[in-house]
């Protein structure tokens, strides 16, 4: 465990938010926590609106700037270390380690990929993120002009992105296209949750069997859209939830009974590559980050 050095959280109150107490809103902003334990910090003083410390009372208006000025804080050990796959003028491509969040939140600030690359590389900006539990390639643009041109890229689904995945269950068939909609739905322990929803937004993935297992499936899975937890719904969604996933049940839909948090580990998934035309030069590029053992076929182990 590590303390870090505390964080400001801003809100810009919206017209939705308009008419409502301090209190209200953060006690709904912040499921978290309770209306009890954010009546203590407005007592401490923790929170400000447009610059002065707030009692909680104060009715907010649309335009105004609330600040949630969080003390410092211990973060979990997780793995810190990454390793570098490529860097120009314009990109830097990392192995992110499964269990260190992509980005801060859920308790984590300095413990995140986004930190520790921005040590190394101050302006660094992420183009996707990867979940927590999730090892693999994670792309950071360090100039405005790759950033605007990647997205772009991304948004004309220019970017293949392949994963593997360990499931569970014994796959029939040799490869699927699944389409399952992704969308909220409802969560035991948070409002809601991102899974497998008929009014969700369309999805797709192709999943490739690589090896049968005893009681699992090697998946290569690549993804043309990129869905909250997409992989993990749509193989849940068929039957074959990822070996360990303490979230996605058979159905592509949240465990029943106090199902997992979307942040927690356990499962095994693994970005193993990137591949689409650099934005500055033009030229094709293909990232890949090491396989985990856990996700190699017998054939691939044998030749390490």
């Amino acid at each position: 465990m590590a303390l870090n050095d505390g964080y400001a959280y801003l809100e810009q109150i919206g017209p939705r938010a308009q008419g409502r107490s301090v209190l209200e809103f953060l006690t709904g902003h912040y499921p978290h926590s309770s209306g009890q334990e954010w009546q203590e910090r407005l007592r401490r003083g923790e929170v400000l609106l447009e610059g002065r410390v707030a009692s909680g009372s104060e009715t907010l208006k649309a335009g105004q700037t609330l600040v949630w000025q969080r003390p410092p804080w211990e973060e979990e050990d997780v793995p810190l270390d990454y390793t570098v796959l490529f860097e120009d003028e314009a990109l830097v491509a990392v192995a992110k380690p499964g269990g260190l969040p992509t980005l801060p939140g859920g308790g984590f600030y300095r413990h995140t990929l986004l930190s520790r690359v921005r040590q190394r590389y101050p302006q660094a900006s992420p183009l996707h993120r990867l979940g927590r539990g999730t090892s693999g390639v994670v792309l950071f643009a360090r100039s405005a002009e790759a950033a605007s041109r990647v997205a772009r890229a991304w948004r004309e689904h220019a970017v293949h992105k392949r994963y593997r995945a360990l499931a569970s269950g014994v796959a029939r068939e040799d490869a699927y296209e699944i389409t399952t909609p992704i969308g909220p739905v409802p969560h035991a322990r948070l409002r809601t949750v991102f899974a497998a929803s008929p009014s969700g937004k369309a999805s797709y993935s192709l999943a490739r069997v690589l090896e049968r297992r005893a009681d699992a499936t090697l998946f290569q899975v690549d993804i043309r859209t990129g869905r909250p937890h997409q992989i993990r719904v749509h193989l849940a969604s068929l039957g074959h939830p990822l070996v360990g996933d303490p979230l996605y049940g058979p159905g592509g839909l949240p465990l029943p009974h106090l199902p997992g948090l979307p942040g927690d580990g356990g499962y095994l998934l693994h970005a193993e590559q990137l591949r689409f035309d650099h934005p500055l030069s033009g030229e094709p590029l293909t990232l890949r980050a090491p396989i985990p053992a856990a996700l190699c076929c017998a054939g691939e182990l044998e030749e390490v």
